[in-house]
């Protein structure tokens, strides 16, 4: 894939270096093209060690080559990472005054900008309108962060971090257009990781649950415009989110409180943890030593089911009837049925409106970057939902949800 980063001139220039080697280390293509200002803080030399191409800014090198023409229509792919707002103002007014501007109006490939400035340029009106209208022409203008700015400044603004710019613009890749807005102003919980039951200090009963398909769904639900909560057990030290307000928690109790703290304000409620069926009767104080004392057994007792507990509490009306719920399932199979069969059954007892079902085991969904699977709805559909990566099986989930809340029929009808 043949692949152009341009990079705005503020100080968060110096992360679009690692996102330059994502792109190359996975085989792309990659020309960067800087703004004058991003020189002054990375240098030509790293840009082109890192892309193995020429780096150019003005629109008056190499002209028999016309290349402000023609690296926009060649491009597979645009990224430009940071996007200060005098760039995303250029760009959203029609600019072609450099190489950058120029071949983001011959592009015709999906075009992802990660916006980075203080607070109070995010929010200023200018800025507001700026990204509205380039969202209106099919840009995908990602949410930044909230965290450290220049100085002693903190608050959103905050270019993401390079991993999660990456995903997001593989994502356009695989889905060969824009993210809508189509979640803007709901309210989505989504749960990920897995649980830890504790069985004395140091010991606990886990899964190999990573984290990274309920990350991956609140990130894209974020940058459709919903308000994300993410409520994370265990990860692999996965960073948050942009523009997500996670709660960490630890145990399946834990899970349990937040998820009915949160749900009652929820439009949707997405279960992708693995949350743990049983815990120990008891915790030793003291850490289980081998020997006379250690124990013959451990003596389970069975967890509360998040996810059933949510159906009931819509029937009870403790959240709204229009909360849609949307339950994850990873099974195996056995010699009493395949992966779908225990899967239907599992539908039908849960109650849940949605049930993302995973087949598991030989490097399959756990502690992988790719996934696939089937959506089994309350209403009898049942939709393949194609192998890619977690964020592309995220989009899909979603278009599902969108459908849901909006009484459409379900786009993943095609992939079946």
């Amino acid at each position: 894939m043949r692949v152009v980063v341009g990079v705005g001139g503020g100080i968060a220039a110096y992360k679009s270096c690692s996102l330059i080697r994502s792109f190359t280390e996975n085989g792309h293509h990659v020309r960067v093209i800087p703004t004058e200002s991003a020189l002054e803080f990375v240098g030509r030399a790293t840009f082109e060690a890192l892309s193995g191409n020429p780096v150019h800014t003005g629109v008056f090198t190499d002209v028999p080559e016309v290349p402000h023409v023609r690296l926009g229509q060649e491009a597979d792919l645009v990224v430009v990472a940071p996007a200060t707002a005098d760039l995303l103002s250029r760009i959203a007014a029609g600019r072609a005054d450099d190489l950058l501007t120029a071949t983001l109006l011959t592009a015709r490939c999906p075009v992802l900008l990660a916006p980075a400035m203080h607070t109070e340029m995010w929010e200023h009106p200018a800025t507001v309108a700026n990204v509205a209208t380039l969202r209106s022409r099919g840009v995908t203008v990602v949410e930044p962060a909230s965290g450290r700015l220049t100085g002693r400044d903190t608050g959103s603004g905050r270019l993401p971090e390079p991993a999660e710019i990456h995903a997001l613009a593989m994502l356009l890749s695989e889905r060969d257009d824009a993210l809508p807005q189509d979640l803007t102003g709901r309210k989505i919980v989504v749960t990920a990781g897995g649980t830890r039951e504790p069985l004395d200090p140091v010991r606990f009963l886990g899964n190999r649950s990573s984290g990274k398909q309920g990350y991956a769904l609140a990130r894209v639900a974020a940058q459709r415009g919903a308000d994300v909560t993410l409520i994370a057990g265990y990860t692999s030290e996965l960073a948050d989110p942009a523009a997500v307000e996670v709660i960490h928690v630890k145990t399946a109790h834990n899970m349990h409180d937040a998820v009915r703290k949160y749900a009652p304000e929820a439009d949707t409620v997405i279960m992708a943890a693995a949350v743990a069926d049983f815990r120990p009767t008891t915790i030793a104080a003291s850490k289980i030593k081998k020997g006379a004392h250690e124990p013959d057994s451990i003596q389970l007792v069975r967890n509360d089911d998040i996810l059933a507990g949510l159906v009931d509490a819509r029937r009870n009306g403790e959240i709204a009837d229009s909360t849609v719920i949307v339950g994850f399932a990873a099974e195996t199979g056995d010699e009493n049925g395949d992966v779908l069969t225990y899967a239907r059954t599992k539908l039908r007892r849960k109650g849940c409106d949605l049930l993302v079902v995973n087949a598991v085991g030989d490097g399959k969904a756990f502690e992988v970057d790719h996934n696939d699977g089937w959506l089994l709805g309350a209403d009898g559909s049942e939709s393949a939902l194609g192998d890619g990566s977690k964020a592309l099986l995220a989009s899909r989930v979603l278009d599902a949800v969108v459908s849901v809340l909006t009484s459409a029929p379900s786009p993943l009808s095609d992939h079946g």
